[in-house]
């Protein structure tokens, strides 16, 4: 099976661009499954319902988390009710929402975990510790896991990634917006990439406006961010080809493109 994992979706222009480019993608590598990083659906922070209903009518499947998961508040009471989303796992107990689930797609059924790094991020449960206890639940059922590893540090995600390798399908960097050439599958069996890298507006700073970020830097003044503005977006993913049985990964391919609106 194929399975599409599309990065960080930033705002308006990254909604769009799904819009206009899924299903393409998905006749011309013959995509089965596909996850995308939602965090940043809302104006570039959060989510919300009509943001999520949004994407998953262009085709998405799943929409994992991070630290955003609760920009918008509405999120704490959607999260509950929609099973097509997963937040980070290492969130105390008791956090709405789930950090785990199982997905039919076709006969197979497909896990998909979604973890928060802590270099440089909130002070969450140990992500490798909550990764174990999560996929020993996942692999009752199913040999298929994708772990989307929400984290900033280059060095704590191939921790993650030599750390599962073998116990899962895949482990897919996201967070820091910039897609690495570094894609690969370990010795076990398990796919990686640093990260997968952005889906919104192509002339911006991570999604945002430049002039804000840059301002920011310079004056070190709180800023209100804006999505960037802009004719051209780009789309980034990877594409896991899996081994349906063994839940080994056969192939990883890095997939980005433009688009103009």
């Amino acid at each position: 099976m194929r399975i599409l994992m599309i990065g960080d979706v930033v705002g308006r222009p990254g909604r769009l661009c799904l819009r206009d480019m899924l299903p393409r993608i998905i006749e011309n590598y013959r995509i089965d499954f596909i996850i995308a990083n939602g965090e940043n659906l809302a104006s570039g922070t959060g989510f919300n319902e009509k943001t999520a209903q949004e994407v998953f009518t262009y085709g998405v499947d799943v929409l994992t988390m991070g630290n955003h998961v609760w920009d918008k508040k509405e999120a704490l009471e959607y999260i509950e009710k929609e099973n097509r989303i997963v937040r980070p796992a290492n969130y105390p107990p008791g956090t709405p929402g789930s950090g785990s689930r199982i997905f039919l797609c076709g006969e197979v059924k497909v896990g998909v975990l979604n973890i928060s790094g802590r270099v440089f991020m909130p002070a969450l449960d140990c992500p490798f510790r909550s990764a174990l206890q999560e996929i020993s639940v996942l692999k009752k059922e199913t040999s298929v896991v994708i772990v989307d590893f929400h984290a900033e540090a280059t060095s704590e995600k191939i921790a993650m990634g030599r750390f599962l390798d073998g116990k899962v399908s895949a482990v897919l960097g996201t967070h820091t917006h910039v897609q690495t050439a570094d894609e690969r599958i370990f010795a076990g069996g398990t796919a990686y990439i640093t990260d997968v890298g952005m889906t919104g507006p192509y002339e911006s700073i991570l999604g945002i406006e430049p002039e804000i970020i840059i301002r920011k830097f310079i004056t070190q003044l709180p800023a209100r961010f804006e999505v960037a503005k802009g004719e051209t977006y780009q789309f980034n993913g990877v594409i896991v080809e899996i081994d349906s049985e063994t839940g080994l990964a056969l192939k990883i391919e890095r997939f980005s493109d433009l688009h103009e609106l």
